[in-house]
């Protein structure tokens, strides 16, 4: 899902929280969830989060799931725009990416939200993996 599709590739980030709230949510079986207060805004598959939005004005971010190499390359490309996890304990750290919002491309934001939904997805078993696709083919809905 493209949250502003009419936007150029690589044009800075207009997105605002309810797009990035819209683009995680368009993410098959997931939902909104606020385990620790109000913000951040957790967004999870099957219990399990892949995006935490901070939508304060002056303070706005994201955290997203990663693999380690993914979360190195982006914090190459991006140095200062995109950091380890700030919330994270070290160990966790290298798995979590936290974008600052601020002239970050829209189509790279979308990019990385799908990457870390995908990421939580592969992460269950073989066998929940195929139960998730089943219910999206309608088999159980």
């Amino acid at each position: 899902m493209r949250a502003n599709s009419g936007k150029d590739r690589g044009e800075c980030t207009a997105m605002t929280a309810e797009e990035i709230r819209a683009c995680c949510l368009s993410k098959h079986h997931a939902y909104e969830d606020l385990p620790f207060g109000p913000v951040p805004l957790c967004y999870k598959l099957n219990k399990k989060i892949f995006a935490q939005l901070y939508p304060e004005p002056g303070n706005f971010k994201i955290t997203l799931k990663c693999t380690a190499d993914e979360g190195d390359f982006y914090r190459k490309v991006y140095p200062g725009i995109v950091v380890r996890g700030y919330h994270c304990p070290p160990v966790q750290q290298p798995y979590w990416n936290t974008v600052y919002l601020r002239d970050f491309p829209d189509e790279e934001l979308v990019r990385m939200i799908d990457r870390a939904y995908q990421i939580v997805l592969e992460s269950f078993s073989k066998k929940v993996q195929r139960q998730l696709a089943e219910e999206k083919t309608g088999n159980n809905f």
